[in-house]
Order: structure tokens, then C-alpha cells, then sequence
């Protein structure tokens, strides 16, 4: 600790006025600690940005997690319509039934996408050694048609066209460029 001002006390203030406030559980000066710039503890190597990899976690759990609670509120909504004519206990379980079973379905559907998605997204990363826009617009593409590859041929380029456009519209919407100009 700094001599020149006094150790905190609990009875009485022997502070000065101008003095900083240390923390009884501090062993060091707060003052030498640059709180103007963030610290980030990173890996050799590494710059302060997550990586595609890393991120790919969040992006997996969000998806399922979204998914789950968009698919209760639907299968609630048609469970409460379908049990309408029930009461008690029976209507109670039905519609638990209702909201768990497609609270999950939609679940397992959102969380494959996003796991085929985080893949794609990894490997191009990997193998251009770059994270820009057009690994995500390829991998929204290839997301879709893989994702309807057994639906068929006409099936599955929708699937690409699809997860080409939303891919794309993710790209335009986060890209520093299009922050930039508005």
C-alpha cells in the first residue's frame, strides 16, 4: 500500500478528503490498475474477438433455447384450442403434452440447423483462413440444402435459397460496411 495515505480504519475516518477509497481486501494500490482500456485474457496468438468456433456455442444453445420457447407458445396455443371441451386434470396434461411435445420438435429442428450451420461456418473459416461475409452467406446456402437434401432435388434448392437469403440478410444487417453507411 501507498504510505502516503493512511490504512482504512472502521472506527472514525482517518481519510483525508481527497483520498482514494481502498478496499480492505485489496493488497495493492487500485490506482495503479487502467481502468480506461478493457482487459481481456487472451491466448497466444489471439486477438480480442471471439472466433467462429467459440461463438458457435452461443449460437447452437440460442437456437435451441429460442426454439423450445417458440414451439411451447405454439403448442400451447393449439393445445388450449384442441382441449376445449376438456377440464380437470385431463385438459391440464394435454396441453403439458401439447407444449412439451412441440416445444421440443421445433427445438431439435432450430438446434440441428444452427449445429450444420456453426460446422459449415468452422470449416470454411478453417480452410480460407478468414472470417468474413462470404463464409456465412455459403454456409446459410449449403445449411439449406443439406438440410433438405431428402426431401429431393427441387426441395432441397429451395432449402439453399432459403438459407442463401437469410444468410445473406444476416450478412447485410452485421457487415461493418452497412454500419457505415447509416
Amino acid at each position: 500500500m501507498d504510505p502516503e495515505y493512511p490504512k482504512p480504519t472502521t472506527a472514525g475516518s482517518s481519510f483525508p478528503r481527497n483520498a482514494p477509497i481502498y478496499s480492505p481486501y485489496l493488497n495493492f494500490d487500485p490506482a495503479y490498475i487502467n481502468a480506461s482500456a478493457p482487459e481481456y485474457i487472451l491466448q497466444e496468438g489471439a486477438g480480442p474477438r471471439r472466433g467462429r468456433f467459440d461463438l458457435c456455442f452461443a449460437q447452437i444453445g440460442s437456437c435451441v433455447a429460442a426454439g423450445s420457447a417458440i414451439g411451447g407458445v405454439r403448442g400451447l396455443i393449439h393445445g388450449l384450442g384442441e382441449t376445449r371441451d376438456l377440464q380437470g386434470s385431463v385438459k391440464r396434461s394435454q396441453l403439458i403434452n401439447y407444449t412439451m411435445k412441440s416445444g421440443s420438435s421445433i427445438a431439435n429442428k432450430l438446434g440441428s440447423i444452427s449445429v450444420m450451420y456453426s460446422a459449415f461456418g468452422v470449416l470454411f473459416s478453417y480452410l480460407r483462413e478468414k472470417d468474413d461475409d462470404i463464409n456465412t452467406v455459403v454456409s446459410g446456402a449449403l445449411t439449406g440444402l443439406l438440410y433438405k437434401s431428402t426431401a429431393g432435388l427441387k426441395q432441397s434448392g429451395i432449402g439453399g435459397a432459403v438459407g442463401l437469403g437469410i444468410a445473406a440478410a444476416y450478412a447485410a444487417v452485421t457487415s461493418e460496411r452497412v454500419r457505415e453507411f447509416f
